[in-house]
């Protein structure tokens, strides 16, 4: 398969403080990679680099063979779209207008179904004419997912696209985002739910402490020895009598 996305030896430095340590990525159309670690281990920050919104200290980033740093913004734009983990709004946007902001590196006569088909897939179609501040944090969720989704790109970067979800909500997403897998996308999402990683990722990188201490199929990646040494918590993982594997802590 196609990369879409080859992020080498990325480092990232901040001061004193280095966030990111020769981290390398590599990410296929037609795969879920779900970031792992635990608080602070540099997901996001990793996020942000190869989406080319974190200046590198160090490394490359090529999405569908060209260089980030080499491309104009709106050419980015159209190449990947990014999920943020927190987005403030101030003005009074409708949920329509959001949802379109997602078509502007396009403008083209596909716009207007593009939006409609992005609401209709996020189930927010009926909010179109809300102010999105009014929404339910769920609901703003639902809709800056649509906006991603408008976009149109063969790469998204999703930091916690589930926060606010209850678990319904948790699993139509996901469900979602695997269905764009299936139609060749790439998709990058940073996950604090073990378990959602473990159901519905292609492949998982486990971050700690800045660095990328484990990469693979989550069968084989998420084991109790690397789990319970990367967040510090005797962690087990079972089965089901489905074959589902479940990751638990272990109680002290």
């Amino acid at each position: 398969m196609t990369a879409a996305l080859v992020a080498k030896n990325l480092v990232v430095v901040r001061g004193s403080t280095t966030l990111l340590n020769d981290v390398s990525l590599e990410v296929s159309a037609g795969e879920l990679v779900a970031v792992l670690g635990p608080n602070g281990a540099g997901k996001s920050t990793l996020l942000g680099a190869v989406a080319g919104d974190f200046p590198l200290t160090s490394g490359s980033v090529t999405l569908n063979g060209s260089n980030i740093d080499k491309l104009a913004p709106n050419d980015l734009a159209r190449v990947r779209a990014v999920l943020p983990q927190q987005i403030s709004i101030s003005f009074p946007f409708t949920v329509r207008e959001i949802v379109a902001m997602g078509r502007s590196p396009w403008r083209d006569t596909n716009d207007t179904m593009r939006i409609d088909a992005a609401m209709q897939r996020l189930d927010v179609t009926a909010l179109q004419e809300r102010v999105y501040q009014t929404l339910s944090v769920g609901e703003q969720a639902r809709v800056s997912m649509a906006r991603v989704l408008a976009q149109d790109t063969p790469l998204l970067l999703l930091d916690e696209p589930t926060a606010g979800f209850d678990i319904g909500q948790q699993e139509r997403f996901l469900a979602i985002a695997r269905s764009l897998v299936d139609e060749g996308r790439g998709v990058v999402a940073v996950l604090h739910d073990l378990n959602v990683a473990m159901r519905f990722a292609t492949r998982v990188v486990v971050i700690h402490e800045g660095r990328c201490v484990a990469s693979g199929d989550p069968q084989s990646v998420l084991t109790p020895a690397l789990l319970s040494d990367v967040y510090h918590q005797k962690i087990q993982v079972t089965t089901t009598a489905e074959g589902r594997s479940v990751i638990l802590p272990e109680h002290q």
